[in-house]
């Protein structure tokens, strides 16, 4: 027996996906730094902003307190976390292994047209730094991300690295908002596209590891000179 047109079920459905359509607008806005850290969160505000109900707003904010960017008050509200650069540095390293194993297992397995895919991206990325468009930038290093993650057909691992990803990148996106980074980091990009798309699993993860290698440095770098602190060395 089919199911009927504004049955409970359809509903519901429909619920969802308008939650998670918030959910990932408030993500993208935090992450852009729209929201600074420990700015409140009003859901009155935040409904009128994204057109969006109190509850559904309210169900956003539960969502992105479990991953770790909201942090819910007793009888205050929500607000942004504020992530340290120490605790996002700790999160790079814990991703170093899992983002190598996942473009280690695509580079294993990836096909002709997925690979024709991964590379139109890399164009698109080499054409995004070398006009200057560092937005479009930081949303095809987002795109990579989350298309290596998918093909790799890892779910523990793809599920790990969305929570920790969502945590440390509003810092990488600052880093890639800086042009003479951008233009590091995109060759980093470019060198993982590569050596999954020759299919070799070694190189990928190797690759992965030199580009979070390489984050972590700035991140250290930028922290130093902000704080007026030398570096370590």
């Amino acid at each position: 027996m089919s199911t009927a047109a504004g049955s409970p079920s359809r509903e519901a459905g429909a619920a969802a996906a308008v939650d998670a359509r918030v959910t990932d607008l408030i993500r993208d806005a935090i992450i852009r730094g729209e929201y600074a850290p420990n700015q409140r969160l009003i859901e009155a505000d935040l409904s009128a902003a994204f057109s969006a109900s109190r509850a559904t707003v309210r169900t956003a904010l539960l969502e992105l307190a479990g991953e770790g960017l909201v942090e819910r008050l007793p009888n205050r509200g929500s607000r942004v976390r504020a992530i340290s650069v120490e605790e996002a540095i700790e999160i790079l390293e814990v991703r170093i292994g899992v983002e190598g194993l996942c473009a280690a297992k695509t580079a294993a397995s990836i096909s002709d047209d997925d690979a024709a895919g991964l590379e139109r991206l890399r164009a698109r990325m080499i054409d995004s730094v070398a006009e200057g468009d560092l937005v479009e930038y930081s949303r095809l290093n987002l795109s990579l991300d989350n298309r290596i993650r998918e093909l790799s057909h890892h779910a523990t691992a793809s599920e790990v690295l969305a929570r920790l990803h969502a945590q440390s990148v509003r810092h990488q996106f600052r880093l890639s908002s800086r042009p003479q980074r951008a233009k590091v980091s995109v060759l980093e990009h470019a060198a993982i596209i590569d050596a999954v798309v020759a299919r070799d699993p070694d190189a990928a993860e190797q690759a992965v590891r030199s580009h979070l290698l390489s984050v972590i440095e700035a991140l250290r770098e930028v922290s130093s000179a902000e704080s007026g602190a030398p570096a370590a060395t």
